[in-house]
């Protein structure tokens, strides 16, 4: 009688379920076995509950029922085994669906207790989340702000420097030309040779350049005008400033190929101050692959902002290199001023947006713009 009840519901549960099962049916034997031994004298039917209850939390409400079901079973097998006389031969199978009735009661509100308690602990995990995200958001906007700060007042003190600077450089650099011219007339009426004070003259002229395109670099950096807002049409403007570039970059031994989202329409941004950040991440991967490479430009947009990359396959950074990358007057290059990255990095927060870059040794570097769409976009 067991069998014929067990086996159909045995067949209706997963493989996984049937291992709980194997330990919880030879429980309900054990209390099956023991109510029979005592005559009864024993109350051991609460006993039942024990697996029931433990299957039914471990592995869902489904098989807390099936073995609902093969409990009461068991129950009234036993009790019809045991022989016991009641009043009325109907009483037995009444009390065993009583016992049924109670039983799928507690399985279903002991497994409703546990979707609820799954329920709040997945809430609360998400919530906590949301506040660590939070949380980090919130540090990252304090640190930029203390770093903006900063960086304003040290430069407004290095701007006049800089700009003071520069006058007398100018003047180095044209009393250099005019030695150079005088080099070269009194060579021509001198028997030495004007080859070791030319090579002088042109490696101080080289110098003086070098330290002058450090400060218009600084100073374009320190003295970065207010955004003048607009809607730009992203994807419109790249590819009017990629066509005069296609030359420069094909030149170099290099492949571009570009990659923009149609449905992307237009971002709210000074177009001057976006190019230039742009161009200085092209010029950036150009000149990370002297030996040729591909450049990559997309864009694309994803929930409320609009993404523009801008990846090359150079020799890429290591992991102390990216975090330094924004940094003004940190370069990986030899020749670098160390301020271009820091430029984009500054008319990207102008604009309410953030900077990210990923970079490996041997696996190029990958900058992403993050800017806020215009309205109506």
């Amino acid at each position: 009688m067991l069998g014929l009840i067990t086996s159909p519901l045995l067949r209706l549960l997963p493989h996984s379920r049937k291992a709980a099962l194997a330990i919880a049916l030879p429980l309900i034997l054990c209390v099956a076995a023991l109510d029979y031994i005592t005559g009864r004298d024993l109350v051991t039917s609460p006993f039942y509950l024990l697996p029931i209850c433990w299957v039914g939390w471990l592995v869902g409400r489904r098989s807390g029922l099936v073995l609902a079901v093969i409990s009461a079973a068991v129950w009234l097998t036993e009790d019809l085994l045991h022989g016991y006389a009641y009043p009325q031969g109907a009483i037995p199978y009444w009390n065993a669906f009583m016992l049924l009735v109670f039983f799928l009661l507690v399985v279903y509100l002991l497994t409703a207790f546990h979707d609820a308690h799954a329920h709040l602990e997945d809430t609360v995990a998400q919530r906590t989340a949301a506040l660590n995200t939070e949380i980090v958001e919130r540090k990252r906007l304090e640190a930029g702000k203390i770093q903006a700060e900063r960086m304003a007042t040290v430069g407004m003190m290095a701007a006049e420097v800089a700009h003071e600077v520069r006058s007398p450089l100018g003047a180095l650099a044209l009393n250099l030309d005019l030695i150079q011219k005088e080099i070269e007339s009194l060579a021509k009426t001198s028997s030495h040779p004007q080859d070791e004070g030319g090579i002088l003259v042109r490696e101080m002229r080289g110098e003086v350049q070098r330290i002058q395109h450090v400060l218009e670099d600084y100073l374009q950096f320190a003295r970065l005008p207010k955004p003048r807002f607009s809607p730009v049409d992203l994807q419109e403007m790249l590819e009017n400033k990629l066509a005069f570039m296609r030359g420069t970059i094909e030149q170099a031994g290099i492949t571009l190929r570009t990659n923009f989202d149609p449905s992307l329409k237009n971002v709210n941004a000074d177009p001057e101050q976006l190019w230039q950040a742009a161009l200085n991440l092209i010029r950036n991967g150009i000149e990370a692959m002297p030996e040729g490479g591909e450049l990559i430009v997309s864009t694309w947009r994803e929930g409320g902002e609009a993404r523009m990359r801008v990846a090359d396959t150079g020799a890429g950074m290591t992991a102390e290199q990216v975090e330094q990358v924004c940094v003004p007057f940190f370069s990986s290059k030899p020749t670098g001023t160390g301020l271009g990255l820091a430029l984009v990095q500054q008319i990207i927060i102008a604009h309410g947006g953030r900077v990210e870059c990923e970079s490996a040794p041997g696996k190029g570097c990958t900058f992403t713009l993050f800017l806020p769409l215009a309205e109506n976009s």
